[in-house]
Order: C-alpha cells, then sequence, then structure tokens
C-alpha cells in the first residue's frame, strides 16, 4: 500500500473505524473483509476495500 498507508493501516487494524466514519453501524465489521486490489486497467488501484462476506450486502470503497 503506497497510496494512504495510514487509512489502509487503520482500517486493516480498526475495521470498525471505517462504519464509524461513514455514520454505518460498526456491527457490519463482521461481515465484511478488508483488503487491497489492483485493477487492469493501466495499474488503477483501489486503496482498502471491505469485501461483504455474503452477497446479500454492498462492497465498501476506501479511495
Amino acid at each position: 500500500m503506497k497510496t494512504d498507508p495510514i487509512f489502509y493501516r487503520l482500517f486493516q487494524e480498526y475495521p470498525s473505524s471505517f462504519f464509524e466514519l461513514i455514520g454505518e453501524s460498526t456491527n457490519l465489521v463482521d461481515a465484511y473483509k478488508f483488503d487491497s486490489f489492483e485493477v487492469k486497467q493501466t495499474a488503477f488501484r483501489i486503496d482498502g476495500l471491505f469485501i461483504p462476506k455474503e452477497s446479500n450486502i454492498a462492497i465498501r470503497f476506501q479511495l
């Protein structure tokens, strides 16, 4: 993670802080896995991504 290491580390270590910042329930944190991904397209990088563990909830991006 080179673009936003502070936020990546914060959300990696304290994922509930993301949900607090966006005004959502911190109970949602258990339904997600946080990671960083690179999308093939001249290296477009998504700094952080909360991927739902189940398909019925939204993907959350940290750009």
